[in-house]
């Protein structure tokens, strides 16, 4: 199996985390504990299913025509998340078969045009980002039949050192390029917007590499770029220039570090997780990664606005100044916005939002043991401000280094509501659900603390 069910943000010092796991094979079972002999267990009850194994001409015709009626209504009335939400809800009475049979059906729609290819590239995505309840299949197996039927997809998209002939092609929006075509890259003709770009082959990093490619693809007036296959190769999204607003960059596999580093307007989606040093000096635009992230997140940050899924690993925002607004879903395991100088988040200045939640094995979202576990929360910073999902008030003061705990006030709600409206939007979190304690919608003020500067905190 490519993929694992379960990721962590982990490092090998930490005190709360597993940093670092023992595997042990006793009669052909694999065993596994974190570094402290605790058990890492999956949910009972689900299983793998290799896509080899898959077959779906076991699905009977009747099944075949509701998936059919469900894809063209979702098609003509609603769109992607339509045909996501009506999915998600059933997926977990469906057998492997069927999905099976679900992901050919819909891969199979997407030849009729454009439009139905758009369609379906951004349901499968969505299929792959969001969480829902599996039922009894794993979370490792869905994410290898979702990854496989993109890649199915995008092996569609005709290459671009074709004759443009429209006469004769559905997809008039759209081409591929490869490893072996790099060399045919050129400017976008008649209606074609999109450019999908295989990087397998590519070396991870120098004039070579995919991220160069896209480098020379923006230059060459694309402004939707799509890349699949990645595996491990740096940064990605990196070195667009200024002023790149309108740009619109999808990345799906392994991204490497330093992604969307110097980001400067366009709007950035990683599929999956990021890497270390992601983010870093970030200028302007849309970053959001749906997974987590490694070391030194936004690193120098300057501005921009940041969803991360996920969690982050140690030190992510320090040295942030400007305007830098971040929302990030999990937790951060130490360091966060050390050294923040980002003004008044009442006036324009930056913030970060952590909600310090996740997903549990059947897509409900649950609270982590604590919204955050590392020391020097908000360290030595002179401007900005957290604002922490704390509502059983776990984090004390002794984890804070200069920093204060205040009340949320009614502009501070009216502040962060828009972002995490728009996080609802990205990773289908509800703001109500945020609220909600024990079965029960509370106040902001109840659920969210704010940490700010301390006066005079930088001479004393």
């Amino acid at each position: 199996m490519p993929l694992a069910d379960r990721y962590w943000v982990a490092r090998g010092g930490s005190h709360t985390d597993g940093g670092a796991f023992t595997f042990t094979v006793r009669t052909g079972r694999l065993h596994t504990a974190d570094k402290f002999g605790t058990t890492v267990m999956v949910a009972p009850g689900q299983r793998h299913v290799g896509r080899a194994r898959l077959d779906p001409t076991n699905v009977g015709d009747p099944f075949r025509r509701m998936l059919q009626t469900r894809i063209f209504r979702a098609f003509d009335d609603g769109g992607p998340h339509v045909l996501f939400r009506w999915v998600a809800e059933r997926l977990s009475a469906w057998t492997y078969d069927e999905l099976a049979a679900f992901a050919g059906l819909l891969t199979d729609f997407c030849g009729a045009g454009g439009e139905e290819w758009e369609f379906t590239r951004q349901a499968l995505t969505l299929l792959r980002d969001r969480r829902y309840d599996p039922g009894d299949k794993r979370h490792a197996s869905l994410l290898t039949l979702w990854d496989a039927s993109l890649t199915d997809l995008f092996k569609l998209v005709p290459p671009v050192h074709e004759s443009t002939n429209y006469e004769h092609t559905n997809l008039r929006t759209t081409r591929r390029i490869t490893w072996d075509s790099r060399h045919t890259l050129r400017h976008p003709k008649g209606n074609e917007s999109i450019l999908v770009v295989d990087t397998l082959g590519f070396p991870p990093e120098g004039d070579d590499s995919a991220a160069r490619l896209l480098v020379a693809a923006y230059e060459s007036g694309w402004r939707h770029l799509i890349a699949y296959n990645w595996r491990g190769g740096r940064f990605a999204a990196c070195g667009l220039g200024p002023g790149t607003a309108g740009v619109r960059i999808e990345l799906y596999g392994d991204v490497g570090d330093y992604a969307a580093s110097g980001l400067d307007g366009a709007e950035v989606h990683i599929h999956g997780d990021g890497q270390d040093q992601v983010g870093q000096i970030l200028k302007d635009g849309m970053l959001v990664v749906h997974g987590d992230v490694g070391q030194t997140f936004l690193y120098g940050a300057k501005g921009g606005t940041i969803y991360v899924l996920g969690s982050a690993a140690g030190r992510p925002l320090i040295n942030g100044v400007g305007r830098p607004q971040a929302v990030i879903n999990g937790t951060c395991l130490d360091y966060l916005a050390e050294s923040f100088m980002a003004g008044d988040p009442l006036d324009g200045g930056g913030f970060v939002i952590l909600n310090g939640v996740t997903f549990d094995e059947h897509g409900r979202l649950v609270e982590l043991e604590t919204p955050y576990p590392g020391g020097n929360l908000f360290s030595l910073a002179s401007g900005g401000a957290i604002y922490l999902r704390d509502p059983w008030r776990k984090v004390g003061e002794d984890q804070l280094n200069g920093g204060q705990f205040a009340p949320l006030s009614q502009a501070d709600w009216a502040l962060i509501r828009p972002y995490l409206e728009e996080n609802e939007r990205l990773f289908g979190i509800s703001v109500p659900a945020l609220l909600t304690l024990d079965g029960e919608e509370r106040p902001p003020a109840d659920v969210y603390r704010k940490v700010e500067v301390r006066p005079l905190a930088a001479l004393a």
